[in-house]
């Protein structure tokens, strides 16, 4: 399998990126990729507050307009881009590592990621404003143990967000069986580009085929092997609607041997074919990408 992604690839880039892998700031402080206007994936971890603009957010697919205030969660390897105009608001960038500082933190992202993209009341957003604005000042004075109060600051923030009506406010301890299947879910999403069996899953999570296959089933309803389809199917949609690859080459970089499989595959899964559903997408306006580099400047 080639190691390049066919979608452009934004890292984090900061001065001092083992030290404080965290960025903070406006649209236009971040820099123009904040604002990107094609499909493209993070390796890190992205927060937006946007108070100000017009058009739409597209998350894997899902176009959400934009009405003022809001605010937004980008896990790393969705797809994403901007359809906007005017955009005005903070922007908070992270990298799993400083999220796994605090694991609690990180299962409360799961639970934000199902729903996000949320609309906020008057005083929800001067909130969440204040509380990126304390994290702009306090990265930009990196005083004594900042970083443990930038997590903090994080950790405040994302309780809050859970908070936020539609949200479940509980942050009861994950049990061992909520854990291996959400790792579960996290490594089969890494993994899409391949062709992870269910027991290669199970001795990298260190358990049972027999253990894995019920705990996913309890936790998610679906079976370890549904798990898997869905992350390849999400996948084949990022490619076949955010890139000018061929069905063969998006085949390829899935893992499948043989292209006709792959289409069955797909159709199969989502009631359409490729082509069918490359099109459609296009219909939507969904933009081309010309190039699999990465535009010139922030990554």
């Amino acid at each position: 399998m080639p190691d390049t992604d066919p979608l452009p690839l934004h890292r984090l880039c900061v001065p001092e990126p083992d030290t404080v892998p965290f960025a903070v700031g406006t649209f236009d402080s971040i820099g123009p990729l904040s604002r990107a206007d094609y499909p493209h994936r993070h390796t890190f971890y992205e927060i937006v507050l946007v108070t100000g603009g017009d058009g739409a957010h597209v998350i894997d697919f899902a176009e959400h307009p934009l009405r003022p205030p809001h605010i937004g969660f980008i896990t790393p390897g969705q797809v994403h881009h901007w359809r906007a105009t005017g955009l005005v608001g903070r922007v908070l960038l992270f990298t799993e590592g400083f999220l796994l500082d605090h694991p609690a933190d990180r299962d409360a992202w799961q639970a934000i990621a199902a729903r996000p993209w949320l609309r906020l009341s008057a005083a929800e957003a001067g909130e969440f404003t204040n509380l990126l604005a304390l994290m702009e000042e306090e990265h930009r004075r990196r005083e004594a143990d900042f970083l443990t109060v930038l997590q903090a600051y994080l950790h405040v923030l994302l309780v809050r967000a859970r908070r936020v009506p539609g949200h479940d406010c509980v942050f009861a301890r994950a049990d061992r069986a909520t854990v291996v299947a959400q790792e579960f879910s996290r490594l089969v999403a890494r993994e899409h580009r391949g062709d992870p069996s269910v027991r290669t899953c199970a001795a990298k999570l260190g358990v049972s085929v027999g253990y894995l296959s019920e705990v996913v089933k309890v936790v998610t309803g679906r079976t370890p092997g549904q798990v898997i389809r869905e992350a390849r199917v999400i996948e084949a949609r990022r490619l076949l609607g955010g890139t000018d690859l061929t069905v063969a080459q998006v085949s390829r970089e899935l893992g499948f041997g043989d292209s006709a499989y792959f289409c069955r595959f797909f159709r199969r899964e989502t009631g359409a074919s490729p082509g069918d559903f490359r099109r459609a997408s296009r219909n939507h306006h969904v933009p081309r990408i010309e190039s699999i580099d990465p535009p010139v400047g922030r990554e």
